[in-house]
């Protein structure tokens, strides 16, 4: 076994149209594997875009025009500080100018609310390239191009060739034959059982399943085995002592 192995499931519903990889190809991490159908989430994003962009116009505006405002009120009061117009002249150009903050303020929250929701669909445009969630290979290809996929749908296979480990259990009574660090042989009957390959034991179930009365023992081979792979049953050989 190794620590990554995964099935790649559809985390939007859609049609298949491009499969870049096959079983047997070795991928990076984020590289595209599939793309499923995104010419209306393509088409949805840019109108969201344009909106975003034409609120955020239209807040530049409404904020130039408030300074415009401001200033007038200013200059207001200063005038009737020196009695050249009416208090009510004065309240007016006060009024003037804080509905207009009223009205940054609206057009502000409507600008947050375009970019919410140009980022919704940037994201769900993402969900229309499914990509590799780590280095590996690609184990199984459960899908076809022109294939309707729904949410969750498994669509590959992605499985990490190394480092290779081996989890087995023991009966309880081998507790005291099991530490970390120790060196286990392992063999393989699918390759040559008589080829020995050198493990460590990384991990000790603290606990014994009590329906059982195992413990679960994790160990990692050293080196890279290329005659080894993911899957293969293999037997581990337990010394008499640790």
């Amino acid at each position: 076994m190794v620590e990554n192995q995964v099935d790649v499931e559809a985390q939007r519903g859609g049609v298949v149209v491009r499969i870049l990889v096959e079983p047997g190809t070795r991928v990076h991490k984020g590289q595209l594997l599939a793309k499923l159908d995104d010419r209306q989430i393509g088409a949805d994003l840019e109108a969201a875009r344009a909106r975003s962009a034409s609120t955020e116009a239209d807040l530049n505006n409404w904020k130039a025009e408030a300074k415009v405002l401001e200033a007038d009120y200013q200059r207001a009061q200063k005038m009737w500080e020196a009695r050249i117009i009416p208090q009510e002249q004065l309240e007016h150009t006060r009024y003037k100018a804080e509905a207009d903050q009223w009205d940054v303020k609206r057009v502000e929250q409507l600008l947050v609310n375009a970019q919410d929701n140009q980022r919704s669909l940037e994201l769900e445009l993402e969900k229309t390239r499914v990509a590799a969630p780590f280095d590996g290979i690609v184990a199984r290809r459960y899908i076809r191009a022109g294939q309707t996929v729904a949410p969750n749908e498994r669509l590959f296979w992605v499985t990490a060739t190394g480092p290779l480990r081996i989890r087995f259990t023991l009966p309880s009574r081998f507790l005291s034959r099991i530490k970390i660090g120790q060196r286990l042989a392992v063999t393989v009957q699918d390759v040559d059982p008589a080829n020995e390959h050198t493990s460590r034991v990384i991990e000790v179930s603290p606990v014994v399943d009590p329906a059982s009365g195992t413990i679960e023992v994790l160990a990692e081979f050293s080196g890279s085995p290329r005659d080894l792979r993911p899957g293969m049953q293999a037997d581990v050989h337990i010394p008499d002592h640790p």
